[in-house]
């Protein structure tokens, strides 16, 4: 099977939103009057960020899942995504599964595939994703990282810490059951991409962000954008994985589990700030996405990121987020 063969029968797909999709040198896009456009792009490299044996379906998930995920943290609409991918070899038993689980998850956003490049090399998939968001009286609706404001809630959507148990326990760091690796693995896998959730959002929440490194350090980068502080409630945050509490305890501490939830990564759920007199909207816009919601904390003057006890004693934050050369 050559490139042109591969990519007219597991890529090309007749258009819906752009104006030119695969087959020229450059797509064409026309954003909606009134919009900007939000673009963003992210790779995925076997052995980095993906294990050898992953299930392609869930792989095709995953590359774009991780995408649109910075499109719901920005508050954007999901229109269309480019694929660069490289191959080892054209696989049609790895292509065509990669291929469906890639596309079933833009077809329930909506967001069609206008082109982009193969080659042959160590697997690695590069994804550039394309939504847009709405100006109105002249102000983006864009949700952004430099919006926090002093006395604002910080809340996660979601759960939280399971995508990190389920690499503990493929590495062999943590002796799960396996009926707890599978379930947590899921969640590593297949993440859910909170777009309707971003976009019910929109003139509510203050900043956001998605939590692909760990929580403190992704919510960092909004205190940081901010030039505010937060303290964060470790009891409510223990609380936030979606594995059975029974198993939970029985295969690991209670160390080990708020690790995996405050600097754990590869969540692809939001955090995001809210001032306190939005409360009520902040819950009619999680039931209207269906989506959990946690206030876990408050945004503070003093700038860093305190984090609390039951009886809001400081603990020692030692906690460091993924960082691909650190």
């Amino acid at each position: 099977m050559g490139e042109f063969e591969l990519i007219v029968r597991y890529f090309k797909r007749p258009t819906r939103h752009a104006v030119l999709g695969i087959g020229d040198d450059c797509a064409l896009l026309q954003p909606t009057p009134g919009c900007q456009m939000a673009i963003s792009s992210d790779m995925l490299v076997e052995g980095r960020h993906f294990f050898a044996d992953v299930d392609p379906f869930a792989l095709g998930h995953k590359a774009l899942a991780v995408n649109l995920s910075d499109l719901a943290a920005c508050g954007a609409r999901p229109l269309a995504f480019t694929l660069a991918l490289a191959l080892p070899k054209a696989d049609a038993a790895w292509l065509e599964p990669f291929s469906r689980g890639l596309l079933s998850l833009a077809d329930a956003h909506d967001c069609e595939l206008v082109g982009g490049d193969t080659t042959k090399g160590p697997l690695n998939i590069c994804i550039t994703v394309f939504g847009e968001v709405p100006v109105v009286n002249g102000r983006s609706q864009a949700l952004l990282r430099s919006g926090a404001k002093v006395g604002d809630d910080i809340y996660v959507s979601g759960t939280l810490g399971d995508a990190r148990l389920a690499l503990e326990g493929l590495r062999g760091q943590l002796a799960l059951p396996q009926g707890l690796l599978a379930r947590a693995r899921q969640r590593l896998e297949t993440p859910t991409p909170r777009i309707a959730l971003g976009m019910a959002l929109r003139g509510i929440a203050t900043a956001a962000i998605d939590v692909s490194d760990g929580l403190l350090g992704d919510l960092g980068h909004v205190l940081e954008a901010s030039n505010v502080g937060a303290c964060i409630d470790t009891t409510i945050a223990i609380g936030l994985m979606a594995c059975d509490a029974d198993d939970l305890e029985a295969a690991t501490t209670p160390a080990a589990r708020l690790a995996c939830i405050l600097a754990g990564g590869d969540d692809y759920e939001l955090a995001f700030t809210a001032s306190p007199d939005v409360r009520d909207a902040v819950q009619n816009a999680a039931a209207a996405s269906s989506t959990r919601v946690t206030r876990i904390g408050q945004i503070q003057t003093e700038t860093g990121l305190r984090l609390v006890d039951a009886q809001g004693a400081p603990i020692t934050n030692l906690y460091r987020s993924f960082d691909h050369f650190a």
